[in-house]
């Protein structure tokens, strides 16, 4: 039995050795991948650096070329936009008139729109007013009544009198004219409440845009050398500030 278990003792103690060095092995195969992988990232970062630069250098040529030739380049920055802000003011201004502006941060055109619009209910109002008057007095006259408004209007007086303060015709010229006021006050404030929702839309759209209050133009002398047979050029840069 001794025997026994000592001729098997070596062999179980290789087994025991080949099992250690084999996740050993692995180990350092999927370590060497790594590396690998890790050496592959480097390779390709460093490569898009090097693309990178290349193109801004022909990027700082060109601009550099095109600057002895009179074109200045200046830097534009992005700027984030929400496309739904138009859609918005413009529903904000047809629910209530002026709140699109508010949303815009117009906050002065809020009065005017609400002056505009106001002004232009009052006059439509004021007009149907006297239009039902007239319009009332003028159908009881037709109907042989002398009881309106327009009769006699000075009442106090206790004299009757033998005609009326307004006539016939003079009732339905009010009528009419103040018809036709009322009416032309409808139209006109419905056109301020549309041009109320147009304002924000387009104002939210302009907003949105990198829009530079320094709008100038400069006329410079211009100067070129022909670098091959040194001839020069003469003439004039124009630069748009817009």
């Amino acid at each position: 039995m001794f025997l026994l278990l000592a001729g098997l003792g070596p062999g179980l103690q290789a087994q025991e050795t080949n099992a250690r060095e084999v996740p050993q092995d692995s180990l350092a195969r999927q370590q060497v991948a790594d590396s690998l992988a890790l050496e592959q990232e480097a390779d390709s970062a460093a490569r898009q650096r090097v693309a990178d630069s290349l193109r801004n250098r022909d990027e700082e040529a060109v601009q550099r070329q095109m600057a002895g030739s009179g074109i200045r380049f200046e830097k534009v920055e992005k700027q984030e936009i929400n496309p739904l802000a138009p859609s918005k003011a413009a529903f904000f201004s047809a629910v209530l008139p002026g709140l699109g502006q508010i949303y815009n941060r117009r906050y002065w055109k809020a009065p005017i729109v609400w002056a505009a619009i106001g002004t232009g209910t009052y006059v439509y109002i004021y007009n149907d007013d006297l239009y039902d008057r007239f319009r009332t007095a003028f159908k009881r006259r037709r109907a042989g009544f002398t009881d309106d408004e327009f009769y006699d209007l000075n009442k106090d007086d206790n004299v009757t009198p033998t005609t009326p303060d307004f006539s016939d015709e003079a009732l339905q010229d009010a009528q009419e004219r103040y018809q036709r006021d009322r009416d032309l006050a409808l139209l006109i404030t419905i056109g301020l409440y549309a041009l109320n929702i147009i304002d924000a839309n387009v104002d939210a759209h302009l907003k949105q845009y990198n829009v530079d209050e320094d709008l100038s133009m400069e006329v410079t002398p211009y100067l070129e050398t022909n670098p091959i047979n040194g001839n020069p050029h003469y003439g004039l840069a124009v630069n748009l500030r817009f």
